[in-house]
């Protein structure tokens, strides 16, 4: 990696906190907390209150929802199974999950669901890992049968509006198995599913719970010690609540506080999609570790090899001109999320040069306003996590900013 040992401008941090504390002091976000880290050097901003009404402030190891966030860190899991050869990558997936085997496929992705042809062929490993499975979360096709049946069937979506998954994870691909496929496996790239499909294939083959799995494998060894898909009692005063601004009339509505909130007990599901609760130290000790080929102080978390397919592009062209569309559309109200191209396992990895970031630079963003990228060339990782969502431009502008400051600050 280039010019590792070289860190940022006093000038240029000045600046990312003037930058982050105007989105705070413009009240649209109680506060946030950001990292960004350069070869030895990090520096952590911690701006604002947990709640929009006061009270405590936002500590460096405030307790946030990743979101989406989680992609990247729960992809992991599966790539440890990949190194010990208990998983390959063309694997079909029907030893493990049954209910995924015999796939019908719609005729027309956005026909009806009794259309159907067979699938040419199974759905492989490769195919959850990189979200070309056949199925996902495609917004774009608001009035497709098959988007209705992923939340009628309770794929998605609890009583009360949550939008991660509410049974346990045999009763969850049971129901995914009522269902048939809008593409054919490898055909194209679609959002979110296959991460969730990850997990439970990993506690599978596994014979431990997902998260047990993510606890011994990944979290421990990188002493990602606030990291999991709850909050427990003794933590959750370092929680804040999520809050879901209405952008026309500004009013903060909590989406889920933090006390009694979905975070606050186990989940039924605990979805590599979405799931993860976790702190800027945390995340950033993962990070390092994909910047330091699966490295972490001398002992080997993932081979140098299992790093590299997952942080470089897995699409085709054609594929990746499906998901800028979607990205463009649909993805947290497309922040510069156009400006990728590519997608790894987990993550969004960049093609081509859109923004201030370089080719190569990886990683991603949640609804419930977070981001964590890391970049090779540079050798950088940047983390900023506030819990406004962002079903408003708020998040998104704070979200640009935080990377053009990041970018300005680099000192050579």
């Amino acid at each position: 990696m280039a010019h590792s040992n070289s860190g940022f401008s006093k000038t240029g941090l000045d600046r990312l906190r003037e930058v982050l504390a105007g989105h705070v002091e413009s009240g649209k976000f109680p506060g946030l907390v950001a990292l960004v880290s350069r070869g030895e050097q990090t520096h952590v901003e911690a701006i604002g209150t947990m709640r929009h009404d006061g009270g405590e402030p936002m500590r460096r190891d405030t307790i946030f929802r990743m979101a989406s966030t989680t992609k990247p860190v729960a992809a992991s899991a599966t790539m440890v199974l990949l190194d010990e050869c208990r998983l390959r990558l063309d694997d079909s997936v029907e030893k493990w999950l049954p209910e995924l085997a015999d796939r019908q496929v719609l005729t027309r992705p956005d026909g009806p669901l009794d259309d159907t042809v067979p699938a040419r062929r199974p759905i492989t490993v490769r195919d959850l890992l990189t979200s070309t499975l056949g199925l996902g979360i495609d917004m774009t096709a608001k009035t497709a049968p098959i988007l209705g049946a992923l939340f009628e069937q309770g794929v998605y979506g609890q009583a009360d509006g949550w939008l991660l998954p509410g049974s346990d994870p045999d009763e969850w691909m049971r129901r995914l198995g009522t269902l048939p496929l809008a593409y054919q496996p490898g055909e194209r790239w679609q959002y979110n599913l296959g991460d969730d499909v990850l997990g439970v294939l990993v506690a599978r083959v596994s014979g431990q719970p997902f998260e047990t799995f993510l606890h011994e494998r990944i979290f421990e060894p990188l002493g990602m010690t606030d990291t999991g898909f709850h909050v427990p009692a003794d933590k959750i005063h370092r929680f804040p609540p999520l809050y879901s601004p209405d952008w026309q009339t500004g009013e903060f509505n909590v989406e889920d506080p933090a006390e009694g909130g979905h975070h606050s007990k186990p989940p039924a599901f605990p979805s590599g999609g979405g799931g993860l609760d976790s702190t800027a130290d945390d995340y950033h000790a993962y990070f390092r570790m994909l910047l330091n080929g699966g490295m972490h102080d001398g002992r080997r978390i993932l081979s140098r090899a299992a790093v590299e397919l997952m942080t470089t592009n897995r699409l085709t062209p054609e594929q990746q001109a499906a998901r800028e569309v979607y990205a463009r559309n649909v993805l947290h109200t497309g922040y510069g999320l156009g400006q990728h191209g590519g997608w790894g396992f987990g993550m969004a990895v960049r093609t081509y040069r859109g923004d201030y970031a370089p080719i190569g630079q990886f990683g991603w963003d949640g609804g419930a306003g977070t981001t964590t990228y890391a970049d090779p060339e540079n050798g950088i990782v940047g983390i900023l996590l506030t819990q406004v969502g962002m079903s408003t431009p708020d998040s998104a502008n704070a979200i640009h900013d935080f990377w053009t400051t990041l970018y300005q600050a680099i000192d050579n």
